[in-house]
């Protein structure tokens, strides 16, 4: 293994470049995409899991080095690193086109629309859900103000990134209404006003999505009538709404269920 090295030789990541941390997350990625892998710290106790990771890292001429703790928090930016960074190459974002769509449709694929989430770490948890859940595609609204996939984002989803495809439209009422007419049903969630009830399984194979909006504002006016339908999720009314990412996991669980 090789020696700690001083804390000049641990850049800050420049653009680009994504911070994985924690366990989970860094193996999820490796097992994925080994080579997107450009520099890779780690804490004593850390280093001794990850023997297999170090020696392709050595085989590609990759930096890999056990670093102190407060460097580790310093390449972190957080204090939540878990005894482990990679430094690795953003995934890529890809354009939702019309080829896609048809694919989708051809295998009855699952899809989250998402527009405008504005906390990182709402973003990561509804990641990791719906990594849990098997949700194979994600697709975010093209929208400057909204979450990105960031590190912070990523530490949050524990790895869940590497089990979503990532996609991007900048019309996000076309790309429902495109659905739709691929034989797609598009749920969308509504904190009021939409239709109170339980989702249903789907017999056969089908086109589904669920789409979440704001954090403060849900989905916007457009958004929420291209959907097929408006669902407000039942409560006791004790309190208005709920996080989000809880509100994304009882969509998936409700409306994204297919029976095969």
């Amino acid at each position: 293994m090789r020696p700690a090295a001083p804390a000049s030789v641990a850049p800050v990541p420049a653009a680009g470049e994504l911070r994985l941390c924690g366990l989970a997350a860094v193996r999820a990625r490796f097992q994925r995409d080994p080579g997107s892998f450009q520099r890779l710290y780690f804490d004593v106790a850390t280093g001794r899991k990850i023997g297999v990771l170090c020696r392709v890292l050595a085989q590609a001429k990759r930096i890999y080095r056990q670093v102190p703790g407060e460097e580790l928090e310093r390449i972190a930016g957080s204090v939540h690193h878990g005894g482990i960074v990679a430094v690795v190459t953003p995934p890529a974002v890809r354009p939702v086109t019309p080829e896609v769509v048809a694919r989708w449709a051809r295998d009855s694929a699952g899809v989250l629309l998402l527009e405008g989430i504005g906390n990182a770490h709402n973003l990561g948890a509804i990641v990791r859900t719906a990594a849990f859940l098997g949700v194979p595609h994600l697709v975010l609204a093209g929208d400057a103000t909204a979450a990105q996939p960031t590190d912070a984002a990523h530490r949050v989803a524990e790895g869940g990134f590497e089990h979503v495809t990532l996609w991007r439209t900048e019309d996000l009422p076309g790309l429902i209404g495109q659905l739709k007419a691929a034989g797609g049903e598009v749920t969308g969630a509504a904190t009021r006003g939409g239709a109170v009830r339980p989702g249903s399984r789907v017999a056969g194979r089908s086109l589904r999505a669920v789409a979440l909006g704001n954090e403060e504002n849900g989905l916007s006016p457009a958004t929420a009538t291209a959907c097929s339908q408006r669902v407000t999720l039942p409560g006791s009314g004790r309190v208005e709404s709920l996080n989000v990412s809880v509100a994304a996991a009882l969509m998936i669980w409700e409306y994204l269920r297919i029976n095969k």
